[in-house]
């Protein structure tokens, strides 16, 4: 397979919302939000892409200080490219731009927590997320 890898290629918005329709994380990601779309691909200061010719069929996008933490928000392939290493090899690149001390977080979906755990990432249960609009300082939370 002719796969080329990428490190922050320029994306568009189009490009990225097509993949992820391709990939099974357009379920899980604003993808009829244009505006946030936008947002996730100008913002992101790690991009490493999968390229078969011209088509984009992987990529990993994250937000990273390159020193002691790198999170990891989207890792999408094609359902067409899935299974032959593309996204492990994404993670890779992406590993290999980051300092020696830098560790690589992620969120999984249910259904790939297998996946990560088989490639070496040990799981941390210890992830908490506050929705925009949540009060920081709610009074029915202080104890």
């Amino acid at each position: 397979m002719d796969i080329e890898y990428k490190v922050n290629q320029p994306l568009t918005a189009d490009q990225f919302i097509d993949l992820l329709v391709r990939s099974t994380l357009a379920e899980r990601r604003p993808i009829h939000d244009r505006a946030c779309i936008e947002g996730m691909v100008a913002n992101s200061n790690l991009m490493v892409t999968a390229w078969k010719q011209d088509v984009l069929v992987g990529v990993a996008r994250s937000m990273t200080d390159f020193h002691y933490a790198c999170y990891l928000s989207d890792l999408a392939v094609c359902k067409s490219h899935q299974n032959l290493g593309i996204g492990k090899q994404l993670q890779r690149i992406t590993q290999q731009q980051l300092g020696p001390r830098c560790r690589l977080i992620l969120i999984a979906a249910p259904a790939a927590n297998h996946y990560y755990q088989h490639l070496g990432y040990s799981h941390n249960p210890r992830c908490w997320v506050l929705e925009q609009g949540s009060a920081l300082d709610n009074p029915t939370m202080l104890g």
